[in-house]
C-alpha cells in the first residue's frame, strides 16, 4: 500500500493555476507534518511548502510565497497544494511528504513517507 499518492499535476501556460491533492492512508495523518517537495530536470529536489498537524502553520520556500497555497485536512486525510501564477521555472516532479520533523528541518532527511510525485509542466 502507497502511503501517499499525488494527483493533479499536469501542463499549464505561464501565468496558469494548478491545483494538487496528496490523499494518506495506512498511517495516523493527523500526527505528521505534511510538505511538498519539487525536482526538476537535472536538480536536487527541494523543498517548496510545509504545513504542521493541526493544520494553522505554514512555511513556504521563498520562490514560492504568495502563489502557492497549502493546505490540508485531517478529516479525510487530504492535503492539498494550490498554485497560482506558474512559471516556467515551476516545471518538476511534485511529491507529497508527511515527516513527523518535517516543519523544523524542511529537508528531505526529515521525511518519513514519500509519494511518487506528479508532474508539472509550465510552458512559456
Amino acid at each position: 500500500q502507497v502511503p501517499l499518492v499525488e494527483s493533479g499535476g499536469g501542463s499549464v501556460q505561464t501565468g496558469g493555476s494548478l491545483r494538487l491533492s496528496c490523499a494518506a492512508s495506512g498511517f495516523t495523518f493527523s500526527r505528521f507534518t505534511m510538505g511538498w517537495f519539487r525536482q526538476a530536470p537535472g536538480k536536487e529536489r527541494e523543498f517548496v511548502a510545509v504545513i504542521s498537524m493541526s493544520g494553522e502553520s505554514t512555511y513556504y520556500a521563498d520562490f514560492v510565497k504568495d502563489r502557492f497555497t497549502i493546505s490540508r485536512d485531517n478529516d479525510k486525510n487530504t492535503m492539498t497544494l494550490q498554485m497560482n501564477t506558474l512559471k516556467p521555472e515551476d516545471t518538476a516532479v511534485y511529491y507529497c511528504a508527511a515527516g513527523r520533523g518535517l516543519y523544523l528541518s524542511r529537508r528531505s532527511q526529515a521525511v518519513d513517507y514519500w509519494g511518487r510525485g506528479t508532474q508539472v509542466t509550465v510552458s512559456a
